[in-house]
C-alpha cells in the first residue's frame, strides 16, 4: 500500500508519524484560530464498512493474487470485526495491524476530497477531526462528511458526532485520549478511569509485597502513562498523585493490621509525600513542572 495513498493529514500507523504529531497538528490549529470543530465518530466502522467497495480499493493498489486472496480471507474471518479500539490509553494502539491499514486505505478518498475543498482535517486511522474557523464553515465541513459517509457506505454515530467551539465550556471534543475544552487539554474520562483502574490492579490492599517493590513495579506505568498524556491540565496530576499515595498507605496500613480508613492527617504524619518519593516513586506534578520550565 504505496505512499500515494496516503496525504499528510493521515496519522495512523504510518511510518513515522504517530498519534503525539496528531495531536501536535491539532494544537497548532487551534492556536491559529480554528476552534469550531467537527467531531465525527463513524458508527460501527468495521462493523460497516462493505466488503465490495473496500476490496476494490485494494485491487486498485495491489495486484498481488495471493496477497489479494490473503486479505480476501481476513475480511471473510471479521477479523475487522469487534476491535478493540486503538485510541491510546497509555499511549500504545491497540488491536489488529492490518484493521487501521485497511481503514486508511478506504478513508484515503476522503482525505483528498477535504482536502481539496480546503478543510483542515486531522485523521488516525478511522478518528478524525476537522478543523475550522467559523461556526457556518464547521457546519459545511460536517455535511460534506455526511454525504461521503453515505454514498461509501458508512454511518455517523448520531450521539457522538457533533460541531462546537471548544473554547466554550461544554462545546469540547474528544481525540485520541485527550478533551479538548475551554482552551486547554484534559485527559478523556474514559483514558482517566481506564488508567486508575490499573493503579488499583498493582496497588491491592492485600498485596504483600515492599513498598519499593510496589513502586518498582508501578513507575513504568506511571511514566508511560505521563509521557503520552503530559500535555494535559495539571489538575490533573495533582489528583492522579494524591489518588496513588492514598493507595499506598492504605497498603502500609494494612500491613500494620491498623483499621481500614486511617485518619488522613496521622498517614500525612506517618508517610508523608517525602517517603514516597524517597523509595521512587514517581510523581507526575514534578515532572509535569520540570517539563513545563525545560519548555
Amino acid at each position: 500500500m504505496g505512499v500515494h495513498t496516503h496525504l499528510p493529514t493521515s496519522y495512523g500507523f504510518r511510518p513515522g508519524k504517530g498519534c503525539k504529531d496528531a495531536l501536535r497538528e491539532v494544537d497548532k490549529y487551534l492556536k491559529d484560530g480554528y476552534t469550531h470543530v467537527v467531531d465525527a465518530d463513524l458508527k460501527g466502522y468495521f462493523d460497516s464498512i462493505p466488503h465490495d467497495l473496500l476490496t476494490a480499493r485494494i485491487e486498485e493498489h495491489i495486484s498481488d493474487g495471493r496477497l489479494l486472496q490473503l486479505l480476501a480471507s481476513w475480511l471473510q474471518q471479521d477479523i475487522v470485526r469487534d476491535l478493540e479500539r486503538w485510541t491510546p490509553t497509555a499511549g500504545t494502539p491497540q488491536g489488529a495491524v492490518i484493521s487501521p491499514l485497511l481503514a486508511n486505505l478506504y478513508l484515503h478518498p476522503l482525505d483528498v476530497k477535504m482536502s481539496e475543498l480546503g478543510y483542515r482535517m486531522v485523521r488516525y486511522a478511522d478518528d478524525f477531526v476537522i478543523l475550522c474557523q467559523t461556526a457556518s464553515q464547521a457546519q459545511a465541513a460536517l455535511e460534506e462528511v455526511q454525504a461521503w459517509v453515505e454514498e461509501n457506505g458508512l454511518t455517523l454515530h448520531p450521539d457522538k458526532t457533533h460541531v462546537g467551539d471548544c473554547l466554550v465550556d461544554g462545546q469540547g471534543f474528544e481525540f485520541l485520549g485527550y478533551r479538548f475544552e475551554a482552551g486547554r487539554r484534559w485527559v478523556r474520562d474514559k483514558s482517566l478511569k481506564g488508567f486508575k483502574d490499573k493503579v488499583r490492579q498493582k496497588t491491592r490492599r492485600t498485596r504483600g509485597d515492599s513498598m519499593r517493590t510496589i513502586i518498582e513495579d508501578l513507575t513504568p506505568m506511571l511514566r508511560g502513562w505521563f509521557g503520552y498524556f503530559k500535555h494535559a491540565h495539571l489538575s490533573t496530576f495533582t489528583n492522579l498523585d494524591g489518588f496513588i499515595r492514598r493507595r499506598l498507605r492504605s497498603i502500609l496500613r494494612k500491613q500494620e493490621k491498623r483499621p481500614g480508613m486511617g485518619r488522613c492527617h496521622e498517614d500525612h504524619r506517618r508517610w508523608p509525600n517525602a517517603y514516597f518519593a524517597n523509595l521512587g516513586l514517581f510523581t507526575m506534578t514534578s515532572a509535569q513542572q520540570r517539563a513545563s520550565q525545560s519548555r
